[in-house]
This record gives C-alpha cells, sequence and structure tokens, in this order.
C-alpha cells in the first residue's frame, strides 16, 4: 500500500512473557494483532486500515507501551525519538527501497533510475534514533532494474518484494537481530526529495540519456521544463531519441534547436549528443506537435536564415539566467 506507514505489530506465539516467532504453514498467522500509524491527513494508507478494520492511530503514536513486540515503519519520513524504540522489545523495523547503504534518504526509487543503476534491492534494517537509513541490516534482496522501466514500475517491483521480505524478516526476527551487521560506511550516497528544479532541462549539458532516465524518474509527477522566448514550455510525451535528418544544412545547430517530424508527428530537440523527441508540449494549452509547429514555428522555419533565431530554440532555464545576468552588467 503506498502512502506514509507506521504499524504495530503483535506476534501471535507467546512463551515464558517473550515474544517468539516461529515458521508457521502458508494457513496459520504470523501475527497476532496489527495496528496502523498514520500522519494527519486522508493518506492511501489510512484509507485501507479503515476499509479493512484495522485501529489507526493518528502521530505520534501513545499508549504503546508493552502492547506490541515490534514496530514497522515504511517510507513514514519522521524521526523517531529513542524513548519510542525503546518501548518495543524487538526495536522498530524499516522496509527501504534500495541496496544501503546506497540511497538513503527519502526518494532512493527516483534516484536509482536518473542516476542509470542496472541493480538495486529491499533492505531491511532496525530503526536508530535521530538519523534515517543507517540502522543496521537485518536482511536484504538484490532486484535487477529493468530497461527502460520508470520509477512507478520499480516501485510497484519493491514494494511487492518488500512485502515478502518482511514476512520472511518476522517469521525469523530473532535469528536475524542476533545475525545483523551494521552498514559499511562506503558507497554511501543520499536521495534526496524531488522537486520541481530538477525538471528544468539544460540542454548544453544532458545527453539523450540523462534526459530520458530523468523523464522515466520523474515525468509522470512532475512534466520536463524549458524556456521558449522567455515562457515556460512544459514537455509532454517523451519518445526518446530521435534519428532526424535536417533538409537545411544551413541552419547553425545548437543545444535547443528544434526540428518538427511531419512523419511521426515529434518536436525533435537538439541536446548535448543528440536529438530527443515530444509528441505535445503545454504552453497556454496543451498542444501536438504539429500544434505547436503551425501555430509557433512554422513561420521561423520558412526563414530559412544560416542562424538559429530565438523562435527556434528552447533555452535552459540556466543560460536564460546567464543572458539575462550578460545584458544587465551592460546597462
Amino acid at each position: 500500500v503506498s502512502g506514509l506507514m507506521f504499524i504495530l505489530v503483535r506476534w501471535c506465539v507467546r512463551r515464558a512473557g517473550m515474544c517468539v516467532c516461529v515458521c508457521v504453514s502458508s494457513s496459520e498467522r504470523i501475527v497476532e494483532s496489527l495496528e496502523v500509524v498514520t500522519l494527519s491527513g486522508d493518506v492511501p494508507v489510512k484509507r485501507f486500515a479503515q476499509q479493512n478494520q484495522l485501529p489507526v492511530h493518528s502521530w505520534p503514536p501513545d499508549n504503546v507501551d508493552g502492547q506490541f513486540d515490534v514496530g514497522v515503519v515504511v517510507s513514514f519520513g519522521c524521526l523517531l525519538h529513542e524513548r519510542l524504540i525503546n518501548k518495543f522489545p524487538y526495536g522498530i523495523l524499516n522496509v527501504h527501497p534500495s541496496l544501503l547503504p546506497r540511497w538513503r534518504g527519502p526518494a532512493p526509487i527516483f534516484h536509482t533510475i536518473m542516476h542509470g543503476d542496472t541493480a538495486t534491492g529491499v533492505t531491511i534494517i532496525q530503526i536508530r534514533p535521530h538519523r534515517f537509513d543507517v540502522g543496521p541490516i537485518l536482511h536484504q534482496e538484490l532486484h535487477q532494474v529493468p530497461e527502460n522501466c520508470t520509477a512507478e514500475e520499480l516501485g510497484a517491483a519493491l514494494a511487492t518484494k518488500g512485502a515478502h521480505l518482511l514476512i520472511d524478516t518476522l517469521m525469523t526476527l530473532p535469528e536475524r537481530l542476533a545475525h545483523k551487521r551494521e552498514q559499511k560506511q562506503t558507497g554511501a550516497t543520499f536521495a534526496p526529495k524531488i522537486n520541481a528544479s530538477m525538471s528544468w532541462i539544460v540542454w548544453e549539458e544532458q545527453t539523450c540519456d540523462q534526459i530520458d532516465r530523468l523523464y522515466r524518474a520523474i515525468g509522470s509527477r512532475i512534466p520536463l521544463k524549458t524556456t521558449w522566448m522567455g515562457r515556460t514550455i512544459k514537455l509532454l510525451d517523451f519518445v526518446g531519441k530521435c534519428h532526424i535528418s535536417l533538409l537545411d544544412q544551413r541552419r547553425k545547430l545548437v543545444p535547443g534547436s528544434l526540428s518538427y517530424q511531419k512523419e511521426s508527428n515529434t518536436l525533435a530537440v537538439c541536446c548535448k549528443d543528440g536529438w530527443v523527441g515530444f509528441k505535445a508540449v503545454l504552453l497556454k494549452k496543451r498542444l501536438t506537435a504539429a500544434d505547436f509547429f503551425n501555430g509557433y514555428l512554422h513561420q521561423t522555419v520558412q526563414k530559412k536564415t544560416p542562424y538559429q533565431t530565438t523562435e527556434a530554440l528552447f533555452v535552459s532555464r540556466k543560460q536564460a539566467t546567464e543572458e539575462h545576468q550578460m545584458s544587465t552588467s551592460t546597462l
């Protein structure tokens, strides 16, 4: 279930006043009771819990002393105090969608795609207070990243893998805790939150592959953007690398140059090492590549000038800012 999640777990087997985890058949329960803690708001986990008659607590939870054996957090985003962790005999576990220590932080799946990792995985760690994603590893499983997959597709696959890994960890928790291992200091990377500033394309610096990975990482949530004639353009329906032939060889091709491909109804844009294509853009409204060409670019292309005019270029925000600073400095 997507969303912020903190669950409180009581095992179904107790012996001599201690919690004991045993391997049971699929027809028997592993968990005696399960309750959910969520942050404020109508988050999906809260709706799921209510629909399935699971008790729901608001954050921070109270009255948990001696009530539960172990806590589990998934994409929770709140630091847990030591006094809360100590209320659970077996501590609090975290299901994290990466091969820790790589991609600690709130957005590991997005950065896995954005940086072109070919392998990732799921890690079950024991929570430590005061810092995110640094606790000892109890269980870890590798997952090969499918070629050309999106962050949503990878997230769905890792969610399923993580659920199975969590159940396996709960079934063997005392043994897992006895053999836990500290994370290595080498190879640690941080995956900060995704934000809108990441969606600006820098045509003169980014390659076709980098733009492709950026789109697959964040494109479904935050449209890729550029500037045109001083206005923000959102680039929609990315189709990947384009192989084009330009009829007008006199034009000076620079990053940001535009070429409308009539046969495929694609707007091709020149980047650092080639061309990438989009089927639509968002200006004042959504426009197909044909609409944008006919309504805005056609007259510019027909001029057949030996050099690109500003009307025939997408300009990165970085370049536009630098040009603005240069122009104002000469006034």
